[in-house]
């Protein structure tokens, strides 16, 4: 298995080198060079696996050997042995056709910790054969920050600085970042938007000495082992709904577009995928694009689904990547074209091929508020903004009534409690672990959009910038 960038210009890399390279040095992001795929049989023979024997079978063609498969299950164990629930990621009926699969049972109650609970764990294992150290730098929109933090925290060798917009997220969001003092954490408050902080981020990988001499390495989305590790549960609850002898439909809130390209992988791999329901809020670029072919970046509307208050989706790029027949110079152009400008189009013919799988939604905040209201009211169940963002993209979309959707459940409802009190009447509770969230010390810096400024604090916090052997 060998990856090559979306931009086409960058050295074909091994797993292990794209787990520590993150984002390509063409500025491209990483795929594989072909899909593995699963028969028929072999999904089949996943039904009633427990979740860390399914997530190892189905990582395991990515490695392409490049870590040991008894030290990779034993990671994939220790990773999931974590989470509150022991099916990790549980199915919750809602209705007769409607399910909702529970992403939140991990240690800081967002989807991001399935993916990231490995991540960290591959990172030590993979710099401890290599003898070597990595500056993780990440930008978050509420819940990879979290996610990251908790993953990476006291690894010996690993520092990471994690940036979110400032006063743009939620109060448990930022805390559940500030709170963590760990020596090899730092959390930096942006003066600017998500998207500010993203582009901080790459314009740092893009800048190879500072990128170099770093080591840097990337969290996100970007990270091709994040996708990797979100592709499990698609499958997961796909053979739990009877596939393959039956389709699926999934409907996944995303700004990023990171968590619904792992499951277009997904199917890739043999996943019998009827639909793909894209849910964006306000800020609705993706739903935009699906119905008009054009991509086109609008100012960020802070809302209560702040995690996708974004205008530019990076992973969308891996999917225009094969709109494009996999031609990396097109994809490079596009993408130049649309930093320079903020808009791109697509054929029609390559709109087509999209919509054969995929369909966007926008949700308002009125109609956010009253998905989660009508939920709580029709069923008792208790969703957050982003869930009830999927949940209204699932019930409008357009499907065989005999094909079930799952709605993706992406966070906790306590991490937004005053959204999920005002729809329902009820506060939910933070579990215990996070009961004291508000009673502990803050560690943070709030600095300017100054890539200068952030160049200079992450070099200040690299044991790799310091000759730290």
């Amino acid at each position: 298995m060998q990856y090559i960038s979306t931009r086409g210009a960058a050295p074909t890399l091994a797993f292990d080198d794209v787990l520590l390279a993150g984002l390509a040095r063409d500025g491209g992001l990483y795929v594989p060079d072909t899909w593995p795929r699963f028969t028929a049989e072999e999904l089949r023979s996943f039904r009633g696996l427990p979740y860390a024997e399914l997530a190892a079978r189905v990582m395991l063609p990515f490695l392409g050997g490049r870590v040991d498969e008894q030290a990779f299950r034993a990671l994939v164990r220790d990773a999931y042995g974590s989470f509150a629930h022991k099916a990790v990621v549980p199915l919750v009926q809602l209705d007769e056709r409607t399910w909702v699969m529970e992403l939140f049972h991990g240690p800081t109650l967002a989807f991001k910790d399935v993916a990231l609970q490995l991540l960290g764990r591959l990172f030590d294992h993979v710099l401890g054969q290599r003898g070597e150290r990595v500056t993780v730098v990440g930008a978050t929109s509420g819940d990879t920050g979290s996610a990251a933090i908790e993953a990476c925290r006291d690894r010996e060798r690993v520092d990471i600085v994690i940036l979110h917009p400032h006063n743009r997220t939620s109060a448990v969001q930022r805390r559940q970042m500030t709170t963590v003092l760990s020596p090899n954490v730092s959390n930096v408050a942006l003066q600017g938007t998500f998207d500010d902080a993203q582009d901080a981020v790459k314009a740092m990988f893009n800048d190879q000495p500072f990128r170099d001499g770093l080591n840097l390495s990337a969290v996100n989305s970007i990270n091709w082992a994040r996708i990797m590790a979100q592709i499990v549960y698609y499958v997961a609850a796909g053979v739990a709904l009877g596939a393959p002898d039956r389709e699926v439909a999934f409907a996944v809130p995303t700004g990023n577009f990171g968590n619904v390209y792992a499951a277009y992988a997904a199917r890739a791999m043999g996943l019998p995928v009827a639909k793909l329901v894209v849910g964006t809020n306000s800020n609705d670029i993706l739903a935009r694009f699906f119905q008009s072919g054009t991509m086109w970046a609008n100012g960020v509307t802070p809302t209560i689904s702040p995690s996708m208050d974004i205008q530019v989706s990076s992973n969308f790029e891996r999917l225009l990547f094969d709109l494009m027949d996999r031609d990396g110079a097109a994809t490079a152009q596009v993408m130049a074209e649309f930093r320079a400008t903020g808009r791109f189009a697509v054929s029609q013919g390559q709109l087509a091929r999209a919509l054969a799988l995929f369909e966007g939604h926008r949700c308002g905040e009125a109609e956010t508020m009253e998905t989660m209201a009508s939920t709580y009211r029709e069923t008792g169940y208790m969703l957050d903004p982003h869930t009830a963002v999927g949940l209204h993209a699932a019930r409008s979309a357009k499907l065989d009534p005999g094909i079930p959707v799952v709605a993706l459940a992406c966070a906790h409802p306590a991490k937004f409690p005053d959204a999920v009190e005002q729809a329902t009447g009820v506060r939910p509770g933070l579990p215990r672990h996070l009961s004291d969230l508000f009673e502990r010390e803050e560690r943070l810096s709030v600095l300017p959009n100054d890539i200068d400024v952030l160049k200079d604090f992450v070099r200040a916090r690299s044991r790799v910038a310091a000759g730290v052997a």
